[in-house]
Order: structure tokens, then C-alpha cells, then sequence
């Protein structure tokens, strides 16, 4: 057999041992309401690692853990020298998490493991299944910590220092749970990196499209802002001579959400947090503290939503009535993938039949980070509504099976099979 050959079509996973993996690991932290709750670093993030691990192994994988607690899993190939293809995701969830976000990734690389054991096929390079730590980043900041620091986004050892709200490190907790690792934590030749995932969002379900061919994320700002007026009796005091931080900052997120309209389709615009002092009913707000997340798909969008939100708050503070500050916290570059790679996902999807379609990813992954390094595309599938980060999040056996069939063919593809 050349060593190059397309896969067939014809091997598909096991669907069924694929779901109730995902159900046995979701019931590790499993919530009242049908969710699962397995913050990271926590004796239950410990028990889903070990479940992972124990199920790898028994796939006759060998199994490292390196500095951070990232857990490889391992298939020789025929040439064990050669750059693996990886894939994975993460096990950690919100504190009000769902039974796919991460894991299904996860669990579908395990299942491409499997099912080559059961078909009998050997790939020409071997294939890894990673399980990177505290992705979802609700315990320990920052978010995506193992990627980044397997890309060297973060220091090793300013993360480990980072502690929750008890105080516990992070390194310390990794201590706790027996993966502080000894493989150095640093990235390594890779062939591919593939990661599987729910869209999170409602494009894939409202278009009745099954597979999500992603070809990049996006790129992401986020802001604090402090707009400063002057406290008052909500009486006595006029309309024309109030100085109300509210009523400006009111006016400022609607001109935000602006913004985002003004660069459809991939612009983002979100005001998600709000605090108002002092929150009194009768008296005109003095202090307005919000946030500011400014997604786009590329940097040339990203960098002109930057200069027309920098422009609403000069407006406003020109005005003369409020003082706004406004300060950058977080920025993340557009994240392109690579065009191989996508190019592997949308002829696997093609190859087995599925309805799909080109996506931008507006959520963060892992695979933002690994695509700095390495030939990076993922796989979408729909979840019910959009909804994630929720314990009602919730995606069809038939669209979780269709996008692993595309993942073990993907992932074929640039493995390659062995000759017989």
C-alpha cells in the first residue's frame, strides 16, 4: 500500500463506545442539573486525568506528563522517528460546564486511537492524543495555561506561582494531584495538530450544517473602562447640570455595539461586566467601571475597532461632563490556520458525505496556540441552541460521530498508512 494514500471512507469510529466514554468521564463532577463541575488542578480534574490515562494505556499507549501536567498519549508508527500528528483538548470545565466542551475533543482522539487498534492499521508516523491543562481558566489565570506554555506564550515557572482564590498554586496543586510531570514543558516537532470541538455558537445548527471547516479564530481585545462623573441627589439636582457616569456610559456601550455592526459579519462587540457606585436609587451614579471585548478576524479590523473605540471615549470625554479612561488587558493576535490542514478536514468531510462549511472560531482554543508552532486546523459540530459554558450544553451522538469519522480520516491523511 503506498505509504501516502488517502484513507477510505469506509473506516469509520465506533460510535457508540465514543459516546459512552463521554458520558463515564462526564459523570466524574457530574451537576444536579446534568452538567459537570471538574475545575482545574481539583481532586476531581485528578480522577478524570486518571481515567484518560488508565484508558490509554489500556489502548497500549505510552503516556507521559510534562512540567505543567500536560498528558501525551502515544501510538508509535511504522517510523516512530517522524513528527507525530496530534490532537486533544482539555478535561478541565466551568464551574457550570457542559459534558463536550473539551472533553470531546479529547475523547474523540482516543477514539481514532481505538478504532485504528480494531481495524488492525498502522500509520507511517505516530499519533498523539494530548490533554492539556486548565484551558477553560475559571480557577487559575491565565486561560489556555498548558498550550501556552508548551508554546512558550507563558513562562513555566510565573505560571506555576499563579494562585486561586484560596491561595493555592498552581504548582503546588499539580503536586497534590500527582501530575507535575518531568518532560520538559516545552513544544516538540509536530507533524499536524487537529482539535475537535462543539461550535459553541449557533452558525453550524441555524444553517443545518454538520461539520465546521474552521479556518482561523479570531483575534481578540479586551478593555477596562472607568467613566468618572459626580455622585448627586437624584432630586435636587437638574438634568442639564447632572455629570452622570450611567448616562455616559450608557451612551458609549451603545456606540461599542456599533462598532461590531460597522465590520460585520466576524466582528465582535460585548459589554459583559458592569459595576455602577454606588449603586444607590436615588443618586446619580459618580463611577462606572465596565468591560470592553473586541473580537475580529483580522488584525487590520481588529486594529480599526481599537481606533473607534479609542475615538467614542475622546468624543465623550471631550464633551466635557465625564472623565474616561481606557485601558487595554488582553490581546490576542488573529489566529489564521494552516492551509493543509483545513484543506485535510474539508476533504474528509467531502469524502464521507457531510454537509459542511468554512467557520471562524470567536472562542479561544487551544489550537490558537498550538497553530504558532505547527500546521493547526479543528473540527466544529453543532450543540444544541449555541449554548456552552452551561450545564444544559448539549450535541447529537450522530453529529459527535461525524465529526470523529472526519478526525480519524484527517488525521490518516497526514499520518499516512504503513505498507502492509
Amino acid at each position: 500500500m503506498d505509504t501516502t494514500a488517502i484513507p477510505t471512507a469506509a473506516m469509520r469510529i465506533d460510535a457508540q463506545r465514543l459516546w459512552d466514554s463521554l458520558m463515564s468521564l462526564a459523570r466524574i463532577g457530574a451537576t444536579p442539573k446534568g452538567g459537570v463541575c471538574r475545575l482545574a488542578l481539583t481532586d476531581l480534574d485528578r480522577q478524570g486525568r486518571d481515567l484518560f490515562t488508565q484508558w490509554a494505556k489500556e489502548a497500549g499507549c505510552t503516556v507521559r506528563v510534562d512540567e505543567i501536567g500536560n498528558i501525551f498519549a502515544r501510538r508509535a508508527g511504522m517510523d516512530d522517528t517522524l513528527p507525530p500528528v496530534l490532537t486533544g483538548s482539555h478535561i478541565d470545565t466551568q464551574p457550570t460546564g457542559g459534558k463536550f466542551d473539551g472533553n470531546y475533543g479529547v475523547l474523540a482522539g482516543l477514539e481514532v486511537i481505538r478504532r485504528l487498534i480494531d481495524e488492525g492499521v498502522q500509520t507511517r508516523a505516530p499519533i498523539e492524543v494530548v490533554v492539556w491543562t486548565n484551558e477553560e481558566g475559571s480557577r487559575f489565570v491565565p486561560v489556555m495555561m498548558g498550550s501556552g506554555v508548551f508554546v512558550g506564550a507563558f513562562g513555566l515557572q510565573d505560571v506555576l506561582k499563579q494562585k486561586d482564590t484560596e491561595g493555592k498554586s498552581v504548582g503546588d496543586e499539580l503536586k497534590k494531584i500527582g501530575y507535575a510531570g518531568t518532560e520538559k514543558a516545552a513544544h516538540f516537532p509536530i507533524k499536524a495538530y487537529f482539535e475537535a470541538h462543539i461550535e459553541q455558537g449557533p452558525i453550524l445548527e441555524a444553517s443545518d450544517t454538520v461539520i465546521g471547516v474552521v479556518t482561523g479564530a479570531l483575534g481578540q481585545r479586551w478593555y477596562d473602562v472607568v467613566v468618572t462623573g459626580m455622585e448627586a441627589h437624584a432630586g435636587p439636582t437638574p438634568m442639564e447640570l447632572r455629570k452622570d457616569a450611567l448616562l455616559a456610559a450608557a451612551g458609549l456601550i451603545q456606540g461599542i455595539n456599533r462598532i461590531a455592526l460597522d465590520h460585520a459579519p466576524h466582528a465582535r462587540s460585548t459589554v459583559g461586566w458592569i459595576d455602577a457606585y454606588p449603586n444607590s436609587r436615588n443618586v446619580i451614579p459618580g463611577t462606572v467601571k465596565f468591560s470592553v471585548d473586541l473580537r475580529a478576524a483580522s488584525d487590520d479590523v481588529l486594529s480599526a475597532m481599537d481606533r473607534e473605540l479609542k475615538a467614542l471615549c475622546d468624543g465623550l470625554r471631550n464633551e466635557g461632563r465625564v472623565e474616561v479612561k481606557l485601558e487595554q488587558v488582553v490581546y490576542f493576535q488573529p489566529q489564521p490556520f494552516h492551509d493543509e490542514q483545513v484543506g485535510a478536514v474539508r476533504r474528509a468531510a467531502g469524502r464521507m458525505g457531510y454537509s459542511h462549511k468554512d467557520i471562524v472560531s470567536g472562542a479561544g482554543h487551544d489550537a490558537v496556540y498550538l497553530a504558532r508552532v505547527t500546521p493547526t486546523a479543528m473540527i466544529f459540530i453543532p450543540c444544541k441552541d449555541g449554548i456552552s459554558h452551561n450545564e444544559i450544553e448539549d450535541a447529537l451522538p450522530e453529529h459527535i460521530e461525524a465529526g470523529c469519522n472526519v478526525l480519524l480520516q484527517a488525521m490518516l491523511e497526514q499520518a499516512g498508512i504503513a505498507e502492509s
